[in-house]
């Protein structure tokens, strides 16, 4: 959508791109970063953004959308619902991640991230004794990717959502899902620079 956005309206400033999209400009930042690093697109101090004619964006989004979450996913890292929420903040910490899956018998149940866990620890109480399950989002609010999605659609569903991190499931017969992995903006980010290189 940037690169479109760039295209009818090129040259055009990061604040007027931000407005288009109903984004803050320092949410779109780390986007024009990676198009700019991608060569997709070029920029003028004091004129704007515009289509970069170094390379053919039209191959470096091919090669985007030939990638598929399952080849660049990270293992799920994941509590249960009667995790405190002292011990979950813990596991963030520990394993270097924004976002914990909730997980009971192997499905998905919900999932809880650093906003909710700072919430939760500014609300008071004893978070030793909280479970995870208070605060947690629950379905069908859970956004979530399948592995055979392209790292294109999990892209947009994370800015769409404002996410940072999404599950990838397997959908059982039964309709639940089972997280086999998660996607994030920096999993997205990291192909990004193997395809710029």
């Amino acid at each position: 959508m940037i690169i479109e956005i760039i295209e009818k309206n090129q040259p055009i400033t990061g604040e007027a791109i931000a407005e288009k999209l109903g984004l803050t400009r320092a949410t779109l930042r780390p986007d024009l970063t990676v198009l700019s690093m991608c060569n997709m697109i070029d920029a003028k101090p004091k004129v704007g953004y515009f289509i970069s004619t170094k390379n053919s964006n039209k191959d470096v989004f091919e090669k985007l959308s030939t990638i598929k979450v399952n080849d660049i996913k990270s293992l799920p890292i994941a509590v249960t619902e009667s995790t405190s929420v002292y011990d979950s903040i813990v596991t963030i910490f520990l394993e270097n991640v924004g976002t914990l899956f909730v997980v009971e018998n192997d499905i998905l149940k919900g999932i809880v991230s650093r906003k909710d866990l700072l919430k939760a620890s500014m609300n008071g109480g004893d978070l030793s004794t909280m479970p995870v399950a208070v605060i947690m989002t629950r379905q069908p609010k859970i956004i979530s990717c399948t592995e055979d999605e392209s790292i294109v659609d999990a892209a947009e569903k994370i800015i769409e959502n404002e996410i940072d991190c999404i599950p990838i499931v397997e959908i059982l017969s039964n309709g639940q899902m089972k997280a086999v992995g998660r996607i994030s903006k920096t999993n997205i980010t990291k192909a990004l620079l193997e395809i710029s290189k």
